[in-house]
Order: C-alpha cells, then sequence, then structure tokens
C-alpha cells in the first residue's frame, strides 16, 4: 500500500546543475509508482513564457507522457524573460517579485495532486527579491529540500556549504543526488570519492548517481536508483 510522501523542493547547488532533469526523474518516477506528481516553477528566468523553448515547464511537459496536451502555463509562478537571478530580471521589466503569493497556489496544487515537485530558481542564495534569497522561501513553501549537484571536480565544496547553509537555518534535505552531464563524463572513481566525502563531513546521504540522458522521455533505469532508495518506504 502507497504512503503519503513528502512534497519535494528541488534545490541546486550552483545554477545548470540538472535541477529540472532530476524534476523529470521525479515526476516520471511518481506517475509509474501511481502517484498523481505536479511540477511547479514559482521563478522562471530566461524564457519570454512558460511556451518558450527555454522555459522549464514545457520541458517537463514535452517530455512526461502523461502530462501531453496539457498546459504548462500552470506550472509556472513568474516569469521573466533575462537569463538572470528573479529580483533582476523581474526590475529590468519593471515588475516586482510577490513570492509571497506562492505558497497560497501550492496549497491549492495540494488538494488534487500529490506530490508536488517544485523546482528553484539557481542555488539557495540568489536573490529573489530585494530583501530574501531563495533560501528564505524554503520553509514557506511546505516542500522537503532534495539537492541536485554535479558529480565531478568542484561538488563537495558546494554541496557541503549547502548543507551547511539549510541546517543553519534548521533545515533538513531530504538528501543529495549527483548528476554527471560531462563530457567525457566524470571518472567513477572521483564519484565514489565526492560521495564519501559529503557523507563523512556531512549527515546528509549521496542518494543516486544520474549519469547523461539521451532519451529524456525514456530515461534508463538506472537513472531511478537513487530514487527508489530516498522513497523506498513509501512507495
Amino acid at each position: 500500500m502507497k504512503r503519503d510522501v513528502p512534497d519535494i523542493f528541488v534545490i541546486g547547488t550552483d545554477t545548470g546543475v540538472g535541477k529540472t532533469v532530476l524534476s523529470l526523474l521525479l515526476m516520471r518516477y511518481f506517475y509509474d509508482e501511481g502517484f498523481s506528481p505536479f511540477y511547479f516553477k514559482p521563478l522562471q528566468t530566461g524564457c519570454r513564457d512558460p511556451y518558450d523553448t527555454d522555459s522549464d515547464a514545457k520541458f517537463i511537459y514535452d517530455n512526461i507522457e502523461e502530462l501531453k496536451g496539457r498546459d504548462p502555463a500552470g506550472s509556472v509562478g513568474f516569469c521573466y524573460r533575462n537569463p538572470k537571478a528573479p529580483y533582476f530580471a523581474a526590475r529590468d521589466e519593471g515588475r516586482r517579485v510577490d513570492w509571497k503569493t506562492l505558497p497560497g497556489t501550492l496549497q491549492e496544487k495540494r488538494s488534487r495532486f500529490s506530490p508536488l515537485v517544485v523546482e528553484a530558481a539557481g542555488g539557495i542564495f540568489v536573490p529573489v527579491d530585494g530583501e530574501s534569497l531563495v533560501i528564505d522561501t524554503i520553509p514557506s513553501m511546505g516542500a522537503q529540500p532534495l539537492i541536485a549537484a554535479r558529480a565531478g571536480l568542484g561538488t563537495i565544496n558546494h554541496t557541503l556549504l549547502t548543507i551547511a547553509a539549510l541546517e543553519r537555518r534548521n533545515i533538513e534535505p531530504l538528501g543529495v543526488v549527483f548528476l554527471d552531464s560531462a563530457e567525457p563524463a566524470t571518472p567513477l572513481d572521483m564519484i565514489e570519492e565526492n560521495r564519501e566525502a559529503i557523507r563523512r563531513f556531512s549527515r546528509v546521504e549521496v542518494a543516486g548517481v544520474v549519469g547523461r540522458i539521451s532519451d529524456f522521455r525514456h530515461p534508463p533505469p538506472e537513472c531511478f536508483d537513487g530514487l527508489k532508495k530516498l522513497f523506498a518506504r513509501s512507495v
């Protein structure tokens, strides 16, 4: 019998580490396990609208069969044209980010979907408005952070800094998933050393490693190994 799983807030150690790919895998995994998940991007920058080729929501909707024919606009809170931190992208357009309206939007989605897969904008210290960073928004979203991180060189520092910042706010991350889109691929011994370091110097496990994916509509089964480990007690 399926149990409840927490809503997930996919955060990154940096921009471009693979948050959207991890969000896609989460959506695919939850659909396959019989859940009714919902993807939400509270703050999207770098695209004209939710239908733009650079829209993360469009990427998700294009690659999840269950979402075929549905409108990705419902999965985007605010959208700004310039590829910048939300605060500056909004300012370029003479707008402001009223992010405090987003928890209400998420609560409405909870009445129809479970779990929610919420994807953050950039890393946790990205400015959302003139007073708040992404990390400031996490408690109000009601979702548990899952950290997307690069698998290769430099990830120990960035991942441990992200974990430390969360723990200073008494925010417990669900885990870490490495995503390796490097070409050539990161050597396996380096990946294992990176996993060891994060486990040794924090209380957070690297649940899995996702390699390069050639077909996002049909990710290879091994991409889901880490998610199965994280949610084994809930499905």
